[in-house]
């Protein structure tokens, strides 16, 4: 358990990119128990300079897609990557235009401390809620402005999936 969470500290800029600078899936994002149906995902914000850090694992305008089954535990690992902006997260419904601001979280829990305001650099929360409605969601940073300027991911409750995936 230590030697995945410093895995997971790990994760570095250069190790969610490719060759090609695009970002990729860096599969130690994900840790599945499927005993314990837990889905743990480290949502990394400012990961990379991509849209002026205004990314989650690198990813920004929903171009990566975290899927669980409905009824699963969730836990996301936030933190703070990025030493100048302060963003949070939250689990909103998928709303088009994306909201300016925090908006009500799709499950119950399912947001950081500060949501507003956001973390300090190096910041850290952990999001646990249980996925029990079966659709689409946005993982959406709640400071004023920035899940507007793309800082929101996919997250998806299927009914058919067997097993928490992560894909871009």
């Amino acid at each position: 358990m230590v030697a995945l969470a410093l895995v997971w500290l790990g994760a570095s800029a250069a190790g969610a990119q490719a060759a090609t600078g695009r970002p990729r899936v860096d599969p130690s994002w994900l840790r599945v128990d499927a005993g314990s149906k837990t889905a743990e995902f480290q949502l990394i914000a400012g990961l990379t300079g991509l849209n002026g850090a205004l990314n989650f694992n690198g990813f920004r305008d929903g171009r990566l897609t975290l899927t669980v089954p409905r009824g699963w535990h969730v836990v996301l690992h936030f933190r703070n990557h990025e030493g100048m902006l302060p963003p949070s997260a939250e689990v909103i419904d998928d709303t088009r235009p994306v909201p300016t601001g925090p908006a009500p979280a799709a499950f119950d829990r399912a947001f950081t401390l500060r949501l507003a305001e956001g973390l300090p650099p190096q910041g850290e929360d952990d999001v646990r809620f249980v996925a029990d409605r079966v659709g689409s969601f946005l993982i959406f940073c709640g400071v004023p402005g920035h899940g507007t300027q793309g800082m929101w991911i996919r997250f998806r409750v299927s009914g058919q999936a067997r097993r928490p995936t992560v894909t871009s």
